[in-house]
């Protein structure tokens, strides 16, 4: 929109130079370009705090109050401590405007529990695309290879789903005799930009997932080759769909998030399997919880003996 500030314009190119600027314009330019409507001005200095709180106030008419502080607000506060930061502007008039927000009701555990997640494995292993008549219309192979897969490796991997669905036939690797998923900000988005190296645990292999690589052609497991401009990132399009799947067919608790939850299942079941916190993380592409845990490294070794630990789960056939 013509209306976007430059100031807004100038913190994207600084995050672009950072390789982030991508996601911030698109989660954020329409919170800019509705907070430029509402008070009518695209110059960040004529803003005042009592301009924005009554923005925030209209915004909590249509939108839950979490939505608001933790997306609105949040965009609004960045955009202008950047400009502060830059000498743009003297201060930020949205630093002490607050939203007190109730904390979610929680009556259960955030992730999977093991029965959920054997009942959701055993449910995604047996998948089979639906026949379709009409040759335009049929499920691509990636797909369906995505909503076999992905949750089974996930939940020996604690990884983000959509780490997982950008996955290439060279990011399967076997070192030392140990197989491994380098997930790598090479194939797609990764959150803290560092690359990692994940076992695989014996069940994906057992169950036959080296044979579908070494069967699948170059390139992407999970969805096929872009040719052309991207509109859209496809690891996260075809997580999206493996969630819609899930969600659509009943096999998924409420509250728990179809694909979050697996990060969740796996730090449980670390724990439990008596893992030490600082490998799960490693496993995770969690940051480090304190300065110590920076010095040595946790190699793929000390994952694959961690790894080894988790239980296999009851999945058919057996």
């Amino acid at each position: 929109m013509s209306a976007t500030p430059l100031t807004f314009n100038r913190y994207l190119a600084e995050l672009r130079a950072n390789g982030k600027g991508d996601g911030a314009e698109k989660r954020w330019r329409p919170i800019i370009d509705d907070l430029i409507r509402f008070t009518k001005t695209a110059d960040a200095k004529k803003l005042k705090k009592k301009m924005l709180i009554e923005w925030k106030d209209a915004k909590i008419v249509a939108l839950s109050r979490r939505t608001v502080r933790d997306v609105y607000l949040t965009a609004v506060n960045a955009v202008l401590n950047w400009a502060v930061s830059n000498d743009l502007l003297d201060a930020n008039p949205a630093k002490d405007i607050k939203l007190k927000v109730a904390p979610k009701v929680l009556n259960r555990p955030k992730g999977f529990t093991r029965e959920e997640a054997t009942a959701v494995l055993n449910f995604a292993m047996a998948y089979t695309p639906p026949h379709s008549d009409n040759p335009q219309t049929p499920e691509k192979p990636s797909t369906s290879a995505a909503k076999k897969w992905a949750p089974l490796i996930c939940v020996f991997t604690g990884s983000r789903i959509s780490e997982v669905t950008q996955v290439r036939k060279e990011d399967v690797r076997e070192e030392n005799g140990i197989h491994y998923i380098r997930i790598t900000p090479d194939a797609g988005r990764v959150k803290n930009r560092k690359y990692r190296d994940v076992p695989l645990h014996r069940q994906i292999i057992e169950k036959g997932f080296l044979d579908f690589v070494a069967a699948s052609p170059e390139g992407p497991l999970f969805y096929p080759p872009m040719n052309g401009k991207r509109t859209a990132d496809p690891a996260q399009t075809v997580s999206g769909r493996i969630s819609n799947w899930l969600q659509k067919q009943g096999v998924v608790p409420g509250r728990v998030s179809p694909n979050h939850g697996w990060r969740h299942a796996f730090k449980s079941a670390g724990l439990e399997a008596g893992i030490d916190a600082r490998v799960l993380d490693a496993i995770q592409g969690h940051a480090p919880r304190t300065a110590g845990e920076n010095y040595g490294d946790v190699t793929i070794i000390t994952k694959k003996r961690a790894i080894d630990r988790l239980p296999a789960f009851p999945l058919w056939p057996r």
